[in-house]
């Protein structure tokens, strides 16, 4: 008997999957008389994540008949009804109900006593809005302690256009510093090399708290008072909420890595009013030339649309012409894809084959950017955080495999030898 999580989408749903797989064994779902189960975290961001959730879930059917499936995350958050009349589906949970444990065990109950699961008890799904707070979830990573991955927030306050993830995350809602901290400090102990904040909207982090304090403040208060933990990463950032203290911290400390990931989106500014963005493009390239002036040779990443709403072939340009004139080498590039009950959705549309080719010429100019990127590494001393098989991640976030076995949880000097466009090789080096 077994419990499986199927993810999709982002990072944090993937965070989010280890929490339920943890809490799912831990009630005994998929054990003894409850049977095999598979909980599918859904991502409702785009169609085509939808659409091959869907499909997933009719293939597991299909090839495991006897095994139960249970949906959960954005997309059945925001349409439960949906999922529920899949015949495929046993039952659906909400985004706030799936990182609760009890949740898990009463699932197990139901689906021990197997004497079929009605309405009520076959979608539990609460009104996300009305969640007010959010607990601070810990997933180890790598190996069990290389890295580890703290949800500091969730939700988001904003409006975009073209997003759907607020219906289905609910309001920005933030832990508590102290409650940080204590985990960070935790997980330090128990020998975790690296931390990674994340959240749906990390950088609005503390609005909601006593005092609103900022996210700048969060990571000088972790670094202080976490002094064994070695590195601290963050996840996608907004880039107009990067506050000052949080700029400083970048510049001032080493432990805080050299790569950080922008919400960028587009580099037209008509494209980002329409998209109701609170940034225009010179606040993304001036943010940009400002890192690299605090922290020489920092790695930066950026998400990007491809072929939003009225978007003309001078506009999409613009978009791509940011790549250079950001210096991002980390590309999540996006293919626009309309969302029922967004604004962007009733705009005037690119035609979908335009779309596709955009998103593709875009993705050729990020893979060239980081190909670049990786040209200029080697030779380079960079410190390596192996996670398993001899390979692991500089402070730039770039992917590397090393010519001889290390520990996995190990920090390493390591010369840069070469790379295959993608990732890194590299010998071992010992600084004298």
């Amino acid at each position: 008997m077994t419990t499986e999580v199927v993810t999709f989408g982002c990072r944090l749903n993937s965070y989010e999957s280890e929490v339920m797989r943890r809490d799912a064994r831990a009630a005994g779902l998929g054990c003894g008389d409850a049977g095999d189960v598979v909980i599918v975290n859904t991502c409702a961001v785009t169609a085509e994540a939808e659409r091959q959730a869907r499909q997933t879930i009719r293939r597991l059917r299909r090839e495991r008949p006897g095994m139960r499936i249970v949906v959960t995350g954005c997309a059945a958050q925001i349409d439960p009804s949906a999922w529920a009349a899949m015949p495929e589906v046993d039952r659906v949970v909400g985004n706030d109900a799936k990182m609760r444990g009890e949740t898990w065990q009463e699932t197990r109950r139901l689906f021990a006593g197997d004497f079929g699961i009605g309405g009520d008890e076959k979608v539990v799904v609460d009104d996300i809005a009305s969640v007010t707070e959010t607990a601070a979830h810990l997933i180890d990573g790598v190996d069990g302690r290389t890295r580890a991955y703290v949800q500091v927030q969730n939700g988001c306050d904003h409006r975009c256009t073209f997003c759907i993830i607020p219906f289905g995350r609910g309001n920005s809602r933030s832990v508590p510093a102290g409650a940080v901290v204590q985990e960070i400090a935790r997980l330090a102990d128990a020998g975790c090399c690296e931390v990674v904040l994340t959240g749906v909207d990390l950088t609005s982090w503390g609005a909601d708290l006593p005092g609103a304090p900022r996210l700048g403040a969060l990571v000088r208060q972790i670094l202080k008072a976490v002094p064994g933990l070695a590195r601290l990463r963050l996840s996608s950032l907004d880039c107009i909420e990067i506050d000052a203290a949080l700029m400083t911290a970048f510049a001032e400390e080493e432990r805080l890595m050299p790569h950080l990931h922008l919400s960028l989106q587009a580099g037209d500014d008509l494209v980002l009013k329409r998209m109701k963005r609170r940034h225009l493009r010179a606040d993304a390239v001036a943010l940009c030339r400002q890192l690299r002036q605090v922290r020489p040779g920092v790695a930066l990443g950026a998400d990007l649309i491809a072929g939003f709403p009225t978007e003309t072939e001078d506009m999409f340009r613009r978009t791509v012409d940011l790549v250079a004139d950001c210096g991002l080498t980390h590309l999540h590039v996006f293919p626009y894809s309309p969302r029922p009950g967004t604004a962007a959705a009733k705009m005037p549309q690119v035609a979908h084959a335009v779309v596709r080719d955009r998103a593709a010429r875009l993705r050729r100019h990020g893979e060239a950017a980081l190909r670049r990127r990786l040209d200029a590494e080697v030779g380079c001393v960079r410190r390596v955080l192996v996670e398993k098989d001899g390979s692991g991640y500089s402070e730039h976030f770039l992917a590397v495999r090393l010519a001889h076995a290390v520990a996995p949880g190990t920090i390493i000097g390591a010369r840069i030898t070469g790379h295959d466009g993608g990732r890194m090789t590299a010998d071992r080096h010992e600084a004298r």
